[in-house]
């Protein structure tokens, strides 16, 4: 069976990556800072998209009471996540230590669009940690449960 990362978080992390590359062709400080998250934040990403958000499709279905046979193949990418939770969450705090630093730089320069991007990308993660990841994890428990 195939999961799909829900459609609103999917076009979330295409318009955060746009941001991005717009911000590490702004050049000097602001670009060399951007480019500084982008190095982080590019293989967190794909992980994200690999095993952390697409169980996240299910969740429409498993509310509604829709459970099959082939929902148990998800297990192994929720598995995958609560085994390398620890892992994201620490690219996390290392992301956010390179946005405060294109943060500070932007004040520097005046540049209060890269200080919302970069705030707007911050509050992104927490709402991974706070909400996303636990979710996914949870997916995967709650189906060990119903299976």
């Amino acid at each position: 069976m195939e999961f799909n990362i829900p459609k609103s978080l999917k076009l979330e992390h295409e318009e955060l990556h746009a941001e991005l590359v717009k911000a590490t062709r702004a050049g000097g400080k602001i670009g060399d800072s951007a480019k500084a998250v982008a190095n982080i934040l590019h293989p967190h990403f794909i992980k994200e998209e690999e095993y952390a958000l697409p169980p996240l499709g299910l969740l429409s279905p498993l509310a509604e009471g829709k459970i099959t046979q082939e929902m148990r193949d998800v297990l192994d990418l929720t598995d995958k996540m609560k085994a390398e939770l620890y892992q994201m969450l620490n690219e996390h705090r290392a992301i956010v230590v390179a946005l405060e630093n294109l943060i500070d730089v932007a004040k520097k320069e005046n540049r209060m669009e890269y200080v919302r991007f970069a705030e707007k990308l911050m509050l992104h993660a927490q709402n991974e940690e706070e909400i996303l990841y636990p979710a996914t994890i949870l997916i995967g428990e709650y189906l060990r449960l119903r299976m």
